[in-house]
């Protein structure tokens, strides 16, 4: 931004903040701040995700030996599975970065007080809770062993009760995640500071603001897909089981058209972190401003057409495979303009690799692994070997943990000091990337291979031949649990011993940098005025 706004970030009492604004748990827990409603999701979230990642691990764990062990029977491990995949995706991926790092910075970085609807925005943070109970206590009372996909006619005619109360806290969340849509879709057009038109908004404020289209249009059918599991469960109504007269091949057709949606959902706020993070240790303005904001909008509209590359073979025509093939094919392209102006932005700029900026690269590398691959699972020949088979494990993992949370974790490293006023250790930020990157390519690569070799997903044992490999993968799951653990000691020093901060320690360029370190309650003492795009550096 221009230096017109600095003038109005700095000279106000330092010492009152947003944290200290009110005192005592009850002032957070019935708080309208949307920084401190981002901090408890920041909690909440990341709590779910250790449980989600022990699960991980006893999967990986289990599969190190050959044949029958005694640390996970069968239907044992189908539940670990399902847990795994239920918090990691619906409790963990999908809220992560819109909830968390959304909350906190899309109001500072509009020039905004708050988000348009405070006691909404704290409501859906009590959806979320509600539904994410209602999940847990499927999976402590009833332990669900469908997967997280939930799949007919087995989640509505031959298990128990649990799986209504997974769908219903699932239900719940969605709940949550439209109302956090529909909020930063209005307070991105009505609280935009003075002089930020469209094409002056951050790229992080792009991409969730992309992100919130599809929440609010993709969520319901979700929504409208669990009911009628519960509905045919309870009732015996005939919808999806063919035993009642149902048709299986639908819910496949409503659940996919929502959760590949779903997956942008999870990507590209990522996206919007990276393009911060870039131009940030770049020290130069963003190459293609306007094609990567652009191309947010044009991912987010074509998510809705390539739900049929999940089912090429569930006996979809040929023609419907031939279009949903090449329809996949061509969400490469505006991804591909992301990466190419990322790099482009990078090239010749002043780089410098803080642990931040080491999490953007690893992110952009794992990320395009997982989008190539994807192209090849788009094809529709070599779907059909792959369908099935831990190569969609590995792609899909690299997609999503080696894209969401790579970014995820940039984003905490690089937004800590705006949050707490403290820095973080550089080293323990590096360290963590270090074994995070080296333990995600040592636990997925060899599943690509794996997958080649036939080697079918969601199975509780496997042939010899596949022992080394799996043996290789367990390892490097130990690496990225290690990864993570240093990730979170280094943050917990830096809340406790952490050297203070100042306002703008990268150098960077949006309003949030402009403001001090914590943000005051109201965010800036008077409103900022905008006189220029949101990366100048010149």
């Amino acid at each position: 931004m221009s230096s017109a706004h600095t003038n109005t970030a700095h000279g106000h009492d330092t010492d009152h903040h947003y944290l200290n604004h009110g005192s005592g748990i009850w002032s957070w827990l019935t708080t309208l701040d949307h920084k401190r409603i981002g901090l408890m999701y920041f909690g909440t979230v990341m709590t779910l995700f250790l449980i989600g990642g022990f699960f991980a691990l006893g999967i990986r764990l289990h599969l190190a030996k050959f044949g029958a062990t005694p640390l996970l029977e069968p239907d044992t491990y189908n539940k670990f599975m399902t847990f795994h995949g239920a918090i990691m995706v619906f409790m963990v991926i999908i809220p992560g970065i819109p909830a968390f790092l959304g909350n906190f910075v899309l109001p500072i970085q509009l020039g905004a007080k708050d988000v348009a609807f405070p006691r909404l925005n704290l409501a859906s943070y009590y959806v979320f809770i509600a539904g994410a109970a209602l999940a847990a206590s499927s999976m402590i009372f009833n332990q669900v062993d469908t997967g997280w996909t939930f799949y007919t006619p087995y989640s509505t005619s031959k298990t128990s009760g649990g799986v209504i109360l997974l769908v219903m806290g699932a239900f719940t969340m969605g709940f949550s995640s439209i109302l956090t849509g529909l909020n930063f879709i209005v307070t991105t057009h009505k609280l935009r500071a003075p002089g930020m038109t469209m094409d002056r908004i951050p790229l992080m404020v792009w991409a969730l603001y992309s992100t919130s289209i599809i929440q609010i249009l993709a969520t319901p059918i979700l929504a409208i897909t669990l009911l009628l599991i519960g509905t045919e469960k309870v009732l015996g109504v005939g919808i999806f089981d063919p035993d009642l007269g149902g048709d299986p091949v639908l819910f496949q057709h409503f659940f996919w058209f929502y959760s590949h949606p779903a997956v942008y959902i999870m990507i590209l706020p990522a996206m919007g972190v990276i393009s911060e993070l870039i131009t940030a240790f770049s020290k130069k303005t963003i190459f293609g401003y306007r094609a990567i904001a652009y191309s947010s909008v044009a991912i987010a509209a074509v998510s809705f057409l390539v739900w049929g590359h999940h089912m090429f073979v569930s006996g979809q025509s040929t023609l419907a495979g031939v279009l949903f093939s090449l329809i996949t094919m061509f969400v490469g392209v505006p991804t591909a303009i992301k990466l190419f102006n990322w790099i482009s932005t990078m090239y010749r700029g002043t780089v410098t690799f803080e642990a931040p900026m080491l999490y953007a690269i690893g992110f952009m590398f794992l990320f395009t692994i997982g989008g190539l691959t994807g192209v090849m699972l788009a094809a529709t020949g070599m779907d059909v070997h792959f369908h099935d088979t831990y190569f969609v494990v590995a792609h899909f993992h690299y997609v999503m943990v080696g894209g969401t949370l790579m970014a995820l974790m940039g984003g905490i490293f690089y937004w800590f000091p705006k949050m707490f006023g403290k820095m973080t250790s550089d080293f323990g930020g590096r360290v963590s990337w270090v074994l995070i990157f080296t333990g995600f390519n040592v636990t997925f690569f060899p599943q690509f291979i794996l997958g080649a070799m036939g080697m079918p997903r969601r199975y509780f044992d496997y042939l010899p031949e596949y022992t080394n490999l799996n043996q290789i993968s367990t390892v490097g799951s130990w690496l990225i649990g290690l990864g993570f653990l240093v990730g979170l000691i280094t943050v917990i020093h830096g809340l406790v011993a952490g050297q203070k901060a100042p306002a703008n320690p990268w150098g960077a360029k949006t309003l949030e940098w402009q403001t001090s370190s914590p943000p005051p309650h109201e965010n800036f003492t008077e409103t900022p005025t905008v006189t220029a795009g949101p990366y100048d550096f010149r």
